[in-house]
């Protein structure tokens, strides 16, 4: 018998919160009745998958232009095209104190390439990262896999799920090296203020760590809410911005993000931060040059029709799920959503005969009405689910309707 002298890395296979959102969707997928009612999938926010959300025929046009053109079939440089480049760099810099520079951009496969480059440059022996609670998976896991320590604040659901500021003092140390901020926040689609967003930053400062703004869902604000940038404080501490073309213009599948180091004053790069992502880039894969090549026409030519009829869609399907989920005994979904496309509901199981925690929750509700929600507990919330509301308004009522079918037939008599 031949012995065979591989096998996986032991490190990746004792991570074990790698599986991901898609992947932890599709194990309750895997529980829908082939024969039950039609899928309605308010778990994962991909609103491409439905038509009202397409991107409009100036943006297609782009992409069939670059592909027509023949001049992008080549490599890009590690950054990114230039022209690329600099159509994000002029697009990001509006409202600025100071002009992003094209030597600030990288673009990356999507957000997702984006997150780990940035961690993956600041992986130390010994580091910790500050995290939100609720969180992203994707974020635990990468810090699992790099080895480094992950430290949970805060977001306070009775104060529109605000950072715990005075939490941040108490848990970071010497060995902290950035603080991950989620804004617009997913999972919670609250929508920070500029007074709170510079109380960070001023906190950040003094705890001597960088700042990661995960902001992919950054012109996604609706019901009077305000985007205010990360990068606005950039003077205050240097910042890392995460965006991408996936949220607003409804390109998930395109694969184009960004990675911005927003560093007016040279703080990133005295300390080679720069030197080291621009080293790291040259050793990952880059988006495909014909999509970047499109980015200039995507950003210049989509109508604002498009933009203001999307925020819409969310606006009318946020005030839909908040004011259902206050009809539905035991559930409770603690403030308006106010931008991203998704919210946390918190579920009372006492009130439930033989519901134990949101993962049950979530499978049984597959099972039983064909709907589809992420469990809060990879989020680090057990006993809540994560709800997208990026779904055509009338499929959101009717998915609503049936959970409301399911907690009335399992809950405890009174």
């Amino acid at each position: 018998m031949v012995k065979w002298n591989f096998k996986p890395s032991k490190h990746l296979m004792e991570c074990h919160d790698m599986l991901g959102v898609r992947g932890i969707l599709q194990d309750i997928k895997a529980q829908l009745d082939p024969n039950g009612k039609t899928p309605i999938p308010i778990g994962h926010g991909d609103p491409a998958a439905f038509q009202c959300f397409r991107i409009p025929p100036e943006a297609e046009a782009a992409l069939h232009q670059t592909i027509a053109s023949g001049k992008f079939n080549t490599y890009s440089s590690p950054e990114g095209l230039l022209q690329a480049r600099r159509a994000v760099s002029n697009h990001l810099s509006q409202g600025l104190p100071y002009d992003l520079s094209v030597d600030d951009i990288y673009l990356t496969c999507g957000s997702a390439q984006a997150i780990d480059i940035a961690i993956s440059v600041l992986a130390s022996k010994g580091a910790n990262i500050l995290l939100p609670r609720p969180s992203y998976p994707q974020y635990e896991a990468l810090l699992a896999y790099y080895s480094i320590e992950h430290r949970f604040y805060d977001l306070v659901p009775e104060r529109g799920w605000e950072i715990n500021v005075d939490q941040l003092h108490a848990i970071a140390d010497k060995n902290t090296i950035a603080m991950i901020i989620i804004n617009p926040n997913n999972p919670c689609g609250s929508v920070y203020t500029s007074e709170h967003l510079l109380m960070v930053a001023q906190t950040a400062k003094h705890l001597g760590f960088l700042i990661i703004a995960d902001e992919v869902y950054g012109d996604i604000v609706f019901n009077d809410a305000k985007f205010f940038p990360m990068r606005n404080f950039a003077s205050t501490v240097p910042v890392i911005t995460i965006g991408s073309i996936s949220k607003k213009y409804a390109v998930p599948g395109w694969r184009v993000g960004w990675l911005v180091t927003c560093d007016p004053h040279g703080v990133l790069k005295a300390s080679q931060v720069t030197g080291a992502i621009r080293k790291l880039v040259n050793f990952v894969t880059d988006p495909a040059t014909i999509i970047q090549a499109a980015i200039p026409a995507i950003i210049e030519n989509t109508p604002d029709q498009f933009h203001m009829q999307m925020l819409q869609y969310f606006s009318e399907a946020a005030d839909i799920l908040y004011d259902s989920i206050q009809n539905i005994s035991f559930l409770h979904c603690p403030s308006k959503p106010r931008g991203a496309m998704f919210s946390m509901i918190k579920i009372d199981f006492s009130g439930f005969l033989d519901l134990q925690d949101d993962v049950e929750f979530a499978l049984k509700l597959a099972k039983e009405e064909s709907v589809v929600v992420l469990p809060g507990t990879p989020l680090a919330m057990k006993n809540w689910i994560r709800v997208t509301f990026g779904v055509p308004p009338k499929l959101l009522k009717e998915a609503l309707e049936r959970m409301e079918a399911f907690c009335r037939r399992h809950y405890r008599s009174l």
